[in-house]
């Protein structure tokens, strides 16, 4: 294992460890609303604070960017760590068991290393760019699938971005007419770990944050398939618009939602 995605994998496991045990006691749990359909809690920030701990102390010099704590910033640096500490918060609060520690680096512009753990399964999904994708120390692959017949999609409602629903529905209806079914389970990371190891044949959502998205891309494409933006070009980190599989199921995904896309999701 690469030795930065190593350190990327204790830090996971502590926060992991955060979490879990906070799923035994989910009355102790404080809440708050930081924005329209929005939750963090402590929970959250006290495993962003162990991960950036566990970063900081091997490497002092890297930015760091996380969605509780903003940026732990260092401009000049080459590495960038890009931290979601709970994805899936909502399902958290709720206790249902569907959320994950997401952790990814960027040299140069460039995903190099990531890590997706779910805490509760104890599956840890790891990748480094140009040596595969893994769960659990083994190879994963995304699914073989030529069209979008007999497929599982995965996708996320557009929750924070309702002006975007009449697009949204309608790219929907493509899909879940032409799909076997779609999955909508409230974690991106996860999401795409699953495309990634052949759980899922893709996944599409609007409004993204780069924390949700940066591990689970470099999985997906370290696992043979793509990421795009929803006119096939590479603004998805930019722009959150995001679709995942592999290259002829997210083809078929492109084509399909093509005829429902507004200027502003073009973009």
């Amino acid at each position: 294992m690469h030795p930065m995605l190593n350190i990327a994998v204790r830090a996971a496991r502590s926060a992991g460890n955060i979490i879990a045990r906070a799923c035994g006691q989910l009355d102790m749990v404080q809440t708050t609303q930081k924005g329209t359909n929005d939750f963090v809690t402590n929970v959250d920030k006290e495993a962003e604070q162990a991960i950036v701990q566990i970063l900081r102390k091997s490497y002092p010099d890297h930015d760091i960017v996380a969605e509780e704590g903003g940026e732990y910033s260092n401009n000049n640096s080459d590495y960038q760590w890009i931290i979601d500490p709970l994805d899936g918060t909502a399902n958290f609060i709720k206790g249902i068991p569907h959320f994950a520690v997401s952790i990814a680096l960027r040299y140069r512009g460039k995903l190099d290393q990531a890590v997706i753990f779910d805490p509760l399964r104890g599956e840890v999904f790891t990748a480094s760019r140009g040596a595969g994708a893994q769960l659990n120390g083994r190879r994963i692959r995304v699914s073989n699938a030529t069209d979008l017949s007999g497929t599982i999609l995965a996708t996320g409602f557009p929750f924070k971005h309702k002006h975007h629903l009449d697009a949204y529905t309608e790219t929907f209806k493509t899909f879940f007419t032409t799909a076997a079914d779609v999955r909508r389970t409230g974690s991106a990371a996860l999401d795409l770990a699953y495309v990634a190891a052949g759980r899922l044949d893709g996944f599409w959502e609007i409004g993204l944050k780069p924390w949700d998205t940066a591990a689970g891309e470099l999985l997906v494409r370290e696992a043979g398939g793509l990421v795009s933006d929803f006119v096939g070009g590479n603004n998805q980190m930019k722009s959150g618009n995001i679709v995942a599989g592999n290259p002829k199921v997210l083809a078929a995904m492109l084509k399909g939602m093509r005829p429902h896309l507004t200027d502003s999701l073009m973009k």
